[in-house]
């Protein structure tokens, strides 16, 4: 996408239409105007006039504009919109994040507050740093599956609004199902009861499913990983990221790091090498599999002997990616049935070449993750 307006989403959305580029959806221009009066909002908005304290805070104080909470099924547009959003605000200390990563850093910097400080109010601490750097917080798939994290989200999220911290998010599902079954909900309804005051939600129902007419338009499968194959993988994310700008990026989980060479709204690319020529397991790549909808992967080889500690890894890769509908986009130096040369273990990479033939599919690819 190269049409993106310094006037904002609204525009840009406009001229995506004009051109073709879009197809116009009622929908995605409500969602692009509500972005824009947020917009328009936000131009003169100082945080410091939102949190003075006393007598001089009820003459001079500034309420904070209401963030937008968009969520809504596969490939309607949110994210993008929203990075258009982002891309053309003229707040200075703005942060773009996966909702994934973002709660991964504040429980580091919860673990350090404590560590270091020995505070008796971490969450404290840790929200007053991060409204010092960010004013307007945008957060990619916003979701809640740990009950580790819903634990803090009330408490860390009052403290970010009180400090005049405004909110955008994504997500494919609406405020009161986050977090939904999740052990002690009840414990997690006063954050949501927050979020809706907050934020405004809307439902994103635009009438095509945008991400999955660009998977169809292309193979998902690159055989052989050369040159050509690479430019490919290369067009493909760039094309399913969409909007914005792609920076390097890395998944830790418990005290190991997974490089990620490129991410952009959502779209992952690396390596094989990075995902199965280390000790990583199906604990690792679960946590790629929650922070990304789409995995572009080059350069899977020809499994021989002298790779079976790496071909043991990609099942579990495949495995993980195909029960959580992972979109995957790779170049292989075979077709999946010739890609494992060795006859132990056949059984459980028969599965694996199963399931990377029916991850090609367009009954796959229109079930795939949010």
């Amino acid at each position: 996408m190269n049409i993106v307006s310094a006037e904002g989403p609204l525009r840009t959305y406009r001229d995506l239409v004009a051109s073709g580029e879009w197809d116009r959806d009622p929908a995605q221009e409500l969602a692009a105007e509500m972005l824009q009066m947020l917009q328009n909002r936000l131009k003169n908005y100082d945080p410091k006039r939102s949190g003075i304290s006393g007598w001089r805070g009820l003459l001079q104080r500034e309420d904070p504009p209401q963030g937008l909470y968009l969520y809504g099924g596969v490939g309607r547009g949110k994210s993008v919109l929203m990075d258009i959003f982002f891309e053309t605000n003229a707040v200075v200390k703005k942060r773009r994040v996966h909702f994934h990563q973002f709660m991964q850093d504040i429980h580091a910097a919860i673990f350090e507050a404590r560590k270091n400080h020995d505070s008796k109010d971490a969450i404290k601490s840790v929200a007053k740093d991060l409204a010092k750097d960010t004013w307007l917080l945008c957060f990619d798939e916003f979701q809640v599956d740990n009950p580790a994290d819903a634990m803090i989200m009330r408490r860390l999220f009052s403290k970010l609004f009180e400090r005049g911290v405004v909110m955008v998010a994504t997500s494919n599902r609406p405020p009161i199902d986050l977090y939904k079954d999740g052990l002690n909900r009840e414990l997690f309804l006063p954050f949501i009861e927050l979020l809706q005051t907050r934020l405004e939600v809307m439902h994103l129902d635009a009438a095509r499913d945008y991400r999955l007419d660009l998977l169809q338009s292309r193979p998902v499968y690159y055989t052989p990983a050369d040159a050509a194959a690479e430019i490919a993988l290369d067009e493909a994310f760039t094309r399913i990221g969409g909007a914005g700008t792609a920076a390097p990026t890395e998944i830790r989980h418990q005290g190991r790091t997974i490089p990620i060479a490129l991410e952009l709204n959502g779209v992952a690319k690396t390596t094989f090498e990075n995902l199965c020529a280390h000790a990583l397991g199906s604990g690792d790549y679960l946590q790629l599999a929650q922070a990304f909808h789409t995995l572009v992967l080059s350069g899977i080889p020809v499994l021989g002997p002298e790779l079976r500690n790496e071909a043991k890894r990609f099942v579990h890769l495949i495995d993980v990616l195909y029960e959580h509908r992972i979109n995957l986009i790779c170049s292989a130096d075979a077709l999946p049935e010739n890609i494992y040369a060795m006859r132990d273990g056949h059984f459980e990479f028969e599965r694996a070449v199963s399931r990377l033939q029916e991850m090609q599919s367009v009954d796959y690819l229109s079930q795939a993750k949010s």
